[in-house]
């Protein structure tokens, strides 16, 4: 496709950056803690950045626009941008964020907090948070881009469709650039709601294991920038070989029995990347640690690919992201291209009896030239990303 990444950055309850999440990834330390959400008290673990609650955003203020403010602000990311701006026209970039709560924290905040009339106070009434579309609207606050803008909300595979949404954009000529994103916090309905489908472990999530009793929730932002190649004039030297994206419809949490969305969206990836199964080193399973989502995803994978492919879920490092899980994991799939680092999938004890695919709980060092990852959302929302080295890398 010849889209090419000129920036990346990741913020989660495993690093603060790109540099801290290597580093977590690499020691194997987990960001994960006893579930410590105010007004919550819900016997589980999770993924919290507590540095977002310290932030005033004024008028812009939620736990999600502070998150992507954080986010945004580390590496290089701004100022890429800047230059952009320079370069281009601020109208000729355009913005494709990812996310399924946007600012329901706020909302949440707001509806108890209301004054004696039982009307909102003046400091919630911000047309631009309460709002799906308000990730968009804060990050183009923040950098001044003008170009088209989009907000795409399909669950869990949210922030890994920017890629896809960013790429098209690119191919028919209506931006030169594109930063994508994907931010999620948590919040009550997050927590309580997942736990109302009995999805929710009161233990460190266990990916793949076949004692796993469940998942952890987690928030996070990320950001990506993608050019076409020709207008690249420097890149990280990975680019997006291809995507696939599905929806199955099956029903609105439980993923299809065969996983036929799934599926497609593995292959619809390889076809558009021009691989063979074999040619793919490393897939970033979207292995939630429920007891559905990774019996049918690891069955598929080992349908699909040969044993020489490594896989792994990270999410016992942040929990499960949601919205933001699609980049979140993205960039932990395409930046094992950089260090040449798998990680493992971290409290496997025990692979699942019905799953048969190369996976353990030690990272492998190992040269990777082709990683995919997968999102897997509600509603059979689908969506899996390959990314490779730049030609002559």
């Amino acid at each position: 496709m010849d889209i090419s990444l000129i920036d990346y950055q990741s913020t989660s309850a495993a690093g603060i950056n790109l540099d801290a999440l290597r580093s977590a990834l690499s020691t194997q330390q987990s960001g994960l803690r006893a579930n410590d959400f105010p007004r919550s008290g819900l016997p589980t673990w999770i993924g919290r950045v507590s540095q977002i609650d310290d932030i005033d955003l004024g008028e812009w203020q939620s736990r999600n626009n502070a998150l992507a403010n954080i986010g945004i602000s580390q590496g290089t990311i701004l100022d890429n941008i800047e230059q952009l701006k320079s370069r281009f026209n601020p109208n000729r970039i355009g913005l494709v964020m990812g996310s399924s709560t946007s600012s329901i924290d706020r909302t949440e905040t707001a509806y108890t907090d209301l004054n004696e009339e039982g009307l909102l106070k003046p400091e919630y009434q911000q047309k631009t948070v309460h709002n799906p579309h308000a990730p968009s609207l804060y990050v183009a606050h923040l950098t001044g881009i003008t170009g088209p803008a989009l907000t795409i909300n399909t669950a869990c595979s949210s922030s890994a469709k920017v890629f896809a949404s960013g790429a098209r954009w690119l191919q028919s000529g209506i931006v030169d650039a594109v930063l994508v994103g994907g931010v999620d916090t948590l919040c009550l309905s997050v927590l309580h709601g997942f736990d109302s489908l009995q999805l929710v472990s009161e233990n460190p999530c266990r990916p793949f294991d076949q004692d796993r009793d469940g998942i952890n929730l987690g928030e996070a932002s990320g950001f990506a920038i993608l050019m076409r190649k020709e207008d690249a004039q420097h890149s990280t030297g990975i680019e997006l070989l291809g995507y696939g994206e599905s929806s199955d419809a099956y029903h609105m949490s439980h993923p299809h029995p065969d996983g036929l969305g799934a599926k497609l969206s593995m292959q619809q990836a390889l076809k558009m990347a021009n691989l063979n199964p074999e040619s793919v080193d490393y897939i970033n399973l979207h292995g939630t640690s429920s007891r559905a989502n990774d019996r049918i995803e690891g069955q598929l994978v080992s349908m699909l690919f040969p044993k020489t492919t490594r896989c792994s879920s990270t999410k016992a490092w942040m929990g499960h992201t949601l919205g933001a899980a699609g980049i979140t994991e993205a960039i932990i799939a395409l930046d094992t291209i950089k260090t040449g680092i798998i990680p493992g999938s971290m409290n496997l004890s025990e692979l699942d009896h019905d799953v048969d695919i190369t996976i353990q709980a030690e990272n492998v060092e190992q040269t990777v030239k082709h990683a995919m990852t997968n999102s897997f959302g509600f509603g059979g929302n689908n969506c899996s990303l390959i990314f490779g080295q730049e030609q002559g890398e």
